[in-house]
């Protein structure tokens, strides 16, 4: 059965704050696969959450890339991504709304699309122009997700 949040336990987990370590760039642990570099960062909020940052950066187009923040689901070996800020490689349709765009744009879960069992739970995204590349859709998410740089 898939994990639901409902409105106000996803606001909970972008509200909670989290700590970054002094020395947190070098924590990034890095896996090269196939076309792509993938790095994350796991730390635990004020209230015991643990979450993932994700960033990953296709290796031939510098458009192609996430910045992702997911939450270990509790007794699983699973996470459930809260936020995915993508580059602007490609097109995205929100598939309940129907409307189309290209360009960078920020992935949210919502209720509403965990509700569709067919639609990924960050189905719905919005376009931005808050950032250009990866360290800026880093400092997007730590803007977004209250996290605390030491």
């Amino acid at each position: 059965m898939p994990i639901t949040y409902s409105h106000q336990e996803l606001a909970a987990f972008i509200q909670e704050r989290k700590p970054l370590p002094a020395n947190w760039r070098s924590q990034f642990l890095t896996k090269l696969k196939r076309s792509h570099k993938e790095e994350h960062l796991v730390l635990t909020g004020d209230s015991g959450n643990t979450f993932r940052v994700i960033i990953r950066q296709n290796l031939f187009n510098p458009l192609d890339f996430s910045v992702i923040l997911a939450v270990q689901v509790p007794h699983s070996n699973e996470i459930f991504r809260l936020r995915r800020y993508n580059g602007g490689s490609h097109e995205h349709t929100n598939q309940i709304e129907k409307v189309k765009f290209v360009g960078f744009h920020i992935h949210s879960a919502t209720e509403r699309y965990q509700a569709e069992a067919l639609l990924p739970d960050d189905g719905y995204a919005e376009p931005t122009n808050r950032y250009n590349e990866p360290n800026g859709a880093l400092q997007c998410l730590f803007d977004d997700a209250n996290f605390e740089e030491p």
